[in-house]
């Protein structure tokens, strides 16, 4: 996910024009949440309509407030609910920088999802920071480990964090094994094109650590770019062959970016998706879920019409599941300076302005 904004580098002098005032700092007790007293029980099945918002409780740390439709202060988690979302998705980190996104983070946003009756999917990185296709990092107390003692660090963390979920009654539907693993994870070990079978090993322990804590919980492999089929194809034709174990396909869709001094046409971006998904479900006998989308923050109307019909498309797919929005909760305008470590204030693909969410998340609430 850290690389998805390279594509703005030409514009964002323009953009940085239209930043927002700075938060007040001042108030750094997270904001109150609007209490659900009888949150609804989530159905496993239904499609998933789901918001990852790994970062709100470092965002509340920092001063922001979230608004309710009329203008209340509201808890981030219940204000995703309000807009009509009715899943949630929280990334892993190992050993983080201040704690975020840490087991203890984690967990804190975990319970409010379960509170208000939310589905959860629990996305593991491996890493102490972003995993993507261009970044995966092992771990430095990792380093040097052989591919066993590695797979066998994979699957006690994997163990020991979905643990302290379940110890804390929090009920877990769907867990990422890795993060946009194009490439693999845990490199140079896992690096798939140096060895698909090492990568098998990986993913492997942490799917057999997922079910030993969470048994009906189904475990995602997830892959960035769903609109390149080619792509898709190369990397579960490798897994099905190094006899990779997982029960969901995932997806990242950012389908519009600025080139040529305006914004490309989302549409034919979203179709290959759409096609692609199919063929996915069909070849290799497994649904599909979009578990990161995102559209420009300048542009809540384009970005309207093309979730609207996101959603619409996916829901005629049988066996595609649901989608997530990453990180809707933000409104940041993104800057040079801040890229080698993107945070919530330099992300540009968020759906809110001023701590509100805009037109852009109407369609979840059909």
């Amino acid at each position: 996910m850290l690389r998805k904004t390279i594509i703005f580098l030409s514009i964002s002098a323009i953009f940085l024009a239209c930043g927002k005032d700075p938060y007040d700092l001042s108030d750094k007790t997270p904001p109150p949440g609007n209490q659900n007293e009888n949150p609804s029980v989530p159905v496993k099945g239904e499609f998933a309509e789901g918001a990852d918002i790994s970062w709100v409780t470092e965002m509340e740390k920092d001063g922001v407030k979230f608004y309710d439709h009329n203008g209340n202060e509201t808890e981030c988690t219940a204000l995703m609910k309000e807009t009509g979302f009715n899943s949630i998705r929280l990334r892993v980190w190992i050993d983080p920088e201040g704690g975020w996104c840490g087991k203890e983070d984690v967990l804190a946003k975990a319970s409010r999802a379960q509170e208000l009756g939310m589905r959860i999917m629990i996305d593991f990185h491996y890493s102490h920071t972003w995993a993507d296709p261009s970044n995966q990092k092992t771990p430095a107390k990792w380093a040097d480990l052989a591919l066993g003692e590695l797979a066998s660090e994979v699957g006690n963390h994997t163990k020991e964090t979905l643990q302290v979920l379940k110890d804390n009654n929090i009920n877990i539907e769907w867990v990422q094994v890795g993060n946009e693993i194009n490439s693999g994870m845990l490199h140079p070990v896992g690096k798939i094109s140096n060895n698909a079978d090492n990568f098998a090993v990986l993913a492997n322990k942490g799917y057999d650590a997922v079910k030993s804590i969470y048994p009906d919980a189904k475990v995602i492999i997830h892959r960035s770019d769903g609109h390149k089929a080619n792509e898709c194809k190369w990397l579960f034709n490798l897994l099905k062959d190094s006899k990779v174990k997982y029960d969901i396909i995932g997806l990242s869709l950012y389908p519009s970016w600025w080139e040529n001094n305006g914004w490309c046409d989302w549409r034919p971006i979203v179709n290959d998706c759409m096609t692609n998904i199919k063929t996915l479900t069909a070849t290799f006998g497994k649904p599909v879920m979009l578990c990161e989308i995102g559209m420009p923050v300048w542009e809540p109307q384009m970005s309207k019409e093309a979730i609207e019909y996101i959603l619409q498309e996916t829901q005629k797919i049988e066996d595609c599941h649901g989608v997530f929005y990453w990180e809707p909760q933000t409104d940041g305008v993104w800057k040079p300076s801040a890229y080698n470590a993107l945070g919530w204030n330099a992300y540009d693909k968020g759906a809110f302005k001023n701590g509100r969410p805009t037109v852009a998340l109407d369609p979840f609430k059909d």
